[in-house]
């Protein structure tokens, strides 16, 4: 037997073939979760950084009116979107006493925030699942592997190792097989996680910011209400 890819393959029983498919379709699963969510990240994190430079100036001002009508697209990122829900109850709920305006604009955020947040965890679960039953899969192609190099052994009547040699291999390779895609999906699955939490973080700081800038900009509104109707 010799010890390549091809020469593995063709010594194997259909048990461990088996074995071998299941995990090279679950490695498959993990790459392109993994290169959909990075091409996603780049996109939506570059969105939201210019969605910030543009309506920084505007919100940091309280001009709520002039941020809500300004036309950029629907491309605004999680950041955009989670402001935009934000301003959108601030305006529904501008005429409603202060505690109810920034009450409404709190709820309407957080929930914004976690649809952004779930969203970008899409797929996260399926890379979990690769990353935690990949070495189990390979495991179980190692049980059957000694238990087929049992099965020569008692078939010889002898425990040579030139016996067992076949049943043993299958075992090692399944084995090998299961950790070679395991670790790489562990890897890509605590990557992805860290950038989501880190968004997550972003998404909170945002949204206080936009609380205080509304608190801000409705205490000047009312107080310039109340000045016209003094005058």
């Amino acid at each position: 037997m010799q010890f390549t890819l091809l020469g593995l393959w063709q010594h194997m029983g259909l048990f461990a073939r088996g074995i071998v498919i299941v995990m090279a379709v679950m490695s498959v699963v993990s790459l392109l979760i993994l290169a959909e969510r990075a091409i996603v990240f780049r996109s939506a994190r570059r969105q939201s950084r210019k969605f910030a430079s543009q309506m920084d100036e505007l919100l940091s001002k309280g001009d709520f009116d002039a941020a809500a009508s300004m036309k950029l697209g629907p491309e605004v990122g999680y950041l955009g979107r989670t402001i935009r829900a934000g301003l959108v109850a601030y305006r529904v709920a501008e005429e409603d006493s202060r505690d109810e305006v920034m009450e409404s604009v709190a709820r309407s955020l957080e929930r914004q925030a976690q649809r952004e947040v779930q969203s970008l965890k899409r797929g996260l679960s399926h890379l979990a699942t690769v990353a935690s039953t990949a070495p189990f899969v390979g495991l179980l192609g190692t049980t059957m592997g000694i238990v087929t190099a049992f099965q020569q052994m008692g078939e010889s009547g002898s425990g040579g190792i030139g016996t067992i040699s076949t049943g043993i291999s299958e075992a090692l390779v399944t084995t090998a097989f299961g950790l070679l895609v395991a670790i790489p999906a562990v890897m890509a699955y605590n990557s992805l996680q860290s950038w989501v939490d880190a968004r997550a973080v972003d998404l909170a700081e945002a949204s206080n910011e936009f609380l205080d800038a509304s608190a801000r900009a409705l205490k000047r509104a009312r107080a310039a209400a109340r000045a016209a109707a003094a005058s």
